[in-house]
């Protein structure tokens, strides 16, 4: 369960293993859209964040009101989502250039995940402030969603598509 909780140990990693968690996230991430396609890497995030709230649970059982560093797989979860929503843009409209435009869309991905994960806004900064293993993990789960959110209207604006 530990190796699970710290991404394969990245959750040991000082200083900020939130952002090492983010990090080993978006590359594993990338490589599973890139190699194994968009539906594999839906897949993915569903199955790391359901092992992540069965992991964070049985983790914090004993620790309410914890939220221990090196516990990762919310990071993960979190990441995931957020590289959903540039994956999806790409796969839908079936790029064969895809390198050119994917990787401002994976950087923003990282980019907004970290900024909100770091300032918790709203819904975020509540699901943080439970202080229990469904916090630990909707915390990151809502940046992501954000993150996704925002590198859609950022590649919106960028290509001019909002603001005509």
């Amino acid at each position: 369960m530990r190796v699970l909780n710290t991404f394969f140990g990245l959750g040991l990693l000082r200083p900020a293993p939130g952002t090492w968690g983010s990090a080993g996230a978006i590359v594993l991430g990338i490589a599973i859209d890139r190699y194994l396609g968009f539906p594999a890497l839906v897949l993915a995030t569903i199955l790391v964040t359901w092992i992540g709230f069965l992991t964070c649970r049985a983790a914090l059982a004993d620790r309410p009101g914890e939220d221990p560093s090196e516990i990762v797989i919310d990071e993960v979860a979190g990441q995931w989502l957020a590289l959903l929503f540039p994956a999806f843009a790409f796969w839908q409209r079936g790029l064969e250039d895809w390198a050119v435009v994917a990787y401002p869309g994976w950087v923003a991905a990282f980019l907004f995940f970290r900024l909100f994960d770091i300032w918790k806004p709203w819904l975020v900064g509540r699901a943080d402030r439970r202080g229990d293993w469904k916090g630990v993990m909707l915390d990151d789960l809502w940046a992501g969603l954000f993150a996704g959110i925002a590198v859609i209207i950022a590649a919106g604006i960028a290509h001019g598509v909002i603001m005509r």
